[in-house]
């Protein structure tokens, strides 16, 4: 039976005390606190108000086998029973943190064999960073420090993290970007390459990466990191040869490639992993959100061959890691959650059924005067707002508020979206039903309907 909570006291106190993430915390107050989320089941969550919403983003990209899954609870249970922490630092590990190594070696494949585990997206973008860095100066090479991103990529929001990421209105809080990371195009067709050819997009936006590399100097460059697609960046999915141009660039000069999975790995896109799907070979693999289904924190990167026996050959100590490094109890989770996703044929069914199936729900929006594109990859997706059909106009001259007026419809109307600068995206859990997946469409199609007078209302800044 679902808890009776004091919903008005809960936001008064999350006012009092409570610093939600990424949020701005004058509009918390104007709101009278957050929605309180209570209980969760399958693909849907309900607020202490009574109201039930189809979750189209899967927690935060994030709860691949959906919500309720007593296996994963039994999971926790027991290990915490058993052994519920031991840290990794003393040159020990526990029985839950080998075996998800092992099993996460086994679904990278190739030469990614080995495993380092954090407890965030952020985290584990910060290991990259020091490892990649601690690498080239062990190697020999101790002028590589250069990372080289994309602008709007997300990669945390650590200082390591943000930095990293590119998007600029993060920078300012901190001083950021910190010293050593370079920031290139995205692969955004319908926002900068609208209108062109897609192969020759995906040379132009591959090309500014080999500019870049050339004017800091190839023997500065350390690595190239990105998201095979972009999800807080709107769902960025890139152009056909983008990919396999960027990995023949790195390689070209002997960039170490890094693709950030945190997103996109256990399924999302209807493969293991994202670069399994694009065809690329990288050397670190951040990964977090699916891997337990946000069931615990837990997160991890996988780490080639060639850099841990650098590592393990001239690297001495590696004086980086966390408390919560390899916890067992998360370890375990993931475990079970990897095993559910398994069983469930959950990777085969976003590749083969319900991927398909939401690409081809998604596109009886296309008719919709508001709507520019439609896109998705597996089961994740975009819907991009115009203010004149047939172009990528915004109603404000420029890209940014549409999108959370769109939003904040769907959400009174029962399903849960988010809004990004002039679209809204969606990623919900690997689980959703068809009939689900029809009712996410007919709510987006509804609430551009009610929204469309507030757009026409928004004027040019």
């Amino acid at each position: 039976m679902p808890r009776n909570y004091n919903i008005p006291e809960l936001r008064r106190l999350d006012v009092e005390h409570h610093l939600p993430a990424q949020a701005n915390y004058g509009e918390i107050v104007a709101l009278g606190g957050s929605r309180i989320i209570t209980r969760a089941d399958g693909c849907t969550i309900y607020d202490g108000d009574g109201a039930a919403i189809l979750d189209g983003m899967a927690g935060l990209w994030c709860v691949n086998v959906g919500y309720g899954r007593e296996e994963l609870v039994r999971a926790a249970a027991e290990q915490m029973q058993e052994l519920p922490f031991y840290n990794t630092f003393f040159k020990t590990a526990t029985p839950p943190t080998v075996m998800l190594a092992t099993k996460l070696a086994e679904k990278l494949g190739g030469d990614l064999q080995h495993v380092f585990f954090n407890s965030s997206g952020s985290e584990a973008n910060d290991t990259v960073m020091r490892m990649v860095r601690h690498y080239w100066n062990v190697h020999g090479q101790p002028k590589r420090t250069i990372f080289i991103s994309r602008w709007n990529a997300y990669h945390g929001s650590t200082m390591a993290g943000a930095s990293l990421g590119g998007m600029k209105h993060m920078h300012p809080i901190g001083g950021l970007p910190i010293p050593g990371v370079e920031h290139v195009a995205q692969p955004y067709k319908f926002g900068e390459g609208f209108g062109e050819d897609e192969e020759a997009f995906a040379a132009r936006c591959a090309q500014e990466v080999e500019d870049r590399i050339l004017k800091v100097g190839p023997e500065n460059v350390a690595a190239f990191i990105g998201e095979p697609v972009q999800g807080a960046g709107g769902v960025i999915i890139p152009p056909r040869g983008y990919w396999k141009r960027v990995e023949a660039i790195c390689k070209k000069y002997g960039i170490l490639l890094v693709v950030d999975e945190v997103i996109t790995g256990f399924g999302r896109l209807g493969s293991w992993f994202g670069f399994q799907h694009f065809g690329v070979t990288p050397d670190l693999v951040p990964m977090a959100k699916g891997l337990s289904s946000g069931y615990l924190p837990v997160s991890a990167v996988g780490v080639s061959r060639k850099i841990v026996e650098v590592l393990r050959e001239k690297g001495g100590d590696f004086v980086h890691g966390y408390t919560y490094s390899g916890h067992p109890v998360a370890a375990a989770v993931a475990i079970k959650n990897l095993e559910i996703i398994e069983r469930e044929g959950l990777v085969e069914r976003v590749r083969g059924d319900i991927g398909p199936y939401f690409a081809e729900a998604l596109m009886r929006l296309d008719g919709d005067p508001l709507v520019g594109e439609t896109r998705s990859l597996g089961l994740i997706g975009a819907v991009e707002i115009v203010s004149k059909k047939g172009t990528n106009e915004r109603f404000t001259g420029k890209e940014g508020k549409a999108g959370p007026i769109v939003r904040d419809t769907c959400i009174k109307n029962g399903l849960m979206v988010r809004g990004i600068r002039d679209s809204i995206v969606m990623c919900p859990p690997l689980i959703i039903s068809r009939s689900e997946i029809d009712r996410m469409v007919d709510i987006i199609a509804r609430s551009l309907r009610e929204a469309e007078p507030a757009l026409k209302a928004l004027r040019p800044d």
